[in-house]
């Protein structure tokens, strides 16, 4: 058993529009780290790449732990949570994502990572006793996941290649542990200031992944140009450090199936983005399977009806 925390940390409770807009901002930003990641990844090896993004990230996050007046790793639970947090949230999700995207398109990558709503629905279902599988949370989830597979099906035909198909099998790695973690900090994260829970793993995460570029990364040489500079500082403090310290507080108010959603969502964005500054097509396939996301996330954050009261008879 995790011994409790001493002193818990009493988050901020939400208000609607505070929740709402900071939704928003996840969306928005992590709506647009696909791209980044590709262009980082032209001058910065994978795992190298992985290692500075959290370095950067953890750097900024801790700078303001003395200046919140934030204390960290006061008990065991919230220690043995920056390890499993780290790894499973971090260091396999990102590492297998940078391999990835070496040979997997961004918007294919972009559908198999949304299987993580999936996987977090049902590893829910037998760690957190609040977030049951219902027909409607299942019903939901197949939904999201079918409208991204709609937006981005025309990135199939990319699985062609042994290299490529070989690369998104093992990319499917990513979600499964991206789920276990976020049930996990959902589990034990009660009374742990959100910037610990994202700060502390991320430079666990930095310190690993610089070890093990050292002999993954070997073959490869760093070329620090301007786009990849610019994507790697825009990935570490406006993809990481901000939304995942967002993502966490949230997670101690919301239910881990319900911020897995964001995951659907955040495809529309990048093909928006794509469509409108890029001058990507806009096709009817877009619209149906933004049309399916939207559906499969209101059915999962719809509240169910009230059961009707029973009448008491004499």
């Amino acid at each position: 058993m995790w011994a409790p925390l001493a002193r818990p940390f009493t988050p901020l409770k939400p208000t609607r529009l505070l929740t709402t807009a900071s939704l928003a901002t996840l969306i928005l930003i992590w709506g647009t780290t696909w791209a980044a990641i590709r262009v980082g990844l032209r001058g910065i090896p994978p795992i190298l790449g992985v290692s500075l993004r959290f370095a950067i990230a953890s750097a900024v996050l801790l700078a303001l732990v003395p200046v919140l007046g934030i204390k960290l790793g006061g008990s065991r639970t919230e220690r043995r949570l920056w390890l499993v947090n780290g790894l499973l949230t971090f260091a396999i999700p990102y590492g297998v994502l940078y391999w990835a995207e070496q040979w997997v398109p961004s918007g294919l990558a972009a559908v198999l990572f949304a299987t993580f709503p999936l996987l977090t629905t049902v590893i829910a279902h037998f760690v957190l006793p609040g977030e049951r599988l219902t027909g409607r949370a299942i019903a939901g989830a197949l939904a999201g996941f079918a409208g991204v597979a709609v937006i981005f099906s025309e990135d199939f035909h990319a699985l062609g290649g042994a290299k490529v198909a070989t690369a998104a099998a093992f990319l499917l790695i990513s979600p499964l542990s991206a789920a276990l973690g976020g049930v996990a900090v959902k589990r034990w994260g009660a009374g742990i200031h959100p910037v610990s829970t994202a700060a502390v793993p991320m430079g666990l995460t930095a310190l690993l992944m610089g070890t093990l570029s050292l002999v993954l990364d070997s073959g490869h040489h760093a070329t620090f140009s301007t786009p990849s500079i610019l994507a790697l500082l825009y990935l570490a403090i406006c993809g990481s450090a901000l939304p995942f310290t967002l993502y966490f507080w949230l997670l101690q108010h919301q239910t881990a199936t319900r911020m897995s959603l964001v995951n659907y969502v955040t495809p529309v964005i990048a093909v928006t983005v794509g469509t409108l500054f890029l001058d990507e097509p806009f096709t009817m396939r877009i619209v149906a399977g933004a049309a399916l996301v939207i559906l499969g996330v209101a059915v999962v954050m719809a509240k169910p009806a009230p059961e009707p009261a029973r009448s008491e008879r004499p």
